[in-house]
């Protein structure tokens, strides 16, 4: 995910895909522990996309603030 995809977003569509990366980052966590994960560089990507998504979150929340 690049970080201009997700100034694009809306802060709804932010907090859809926030909700749906941290399925995401369960489900990796669940098949790392049952020894099913294949790609293991995508718990690390899906971290930073979370990070991101966050960041970009709190900048457009504080931004509409003031």
């Amino acid at each position: 995910m690049k970080t201009s995809d997700v100034h694009a977003m809306t802060e709804d569509q932010l907090k859809d895909e926030l909700v749906k990366l941290k399925k995401e980052q369960f489900n990796l966590r669940f098949q790392k522990a049952t020894g099913q994960l294949e790609q293991t560089g995508r718990i690390k990507q899906v971290r930073r996309d979370i990070a991101r998504v966050k960041t970009i979150a709190s900048q457009k929340a504080s931004a509409s603030k003031a």
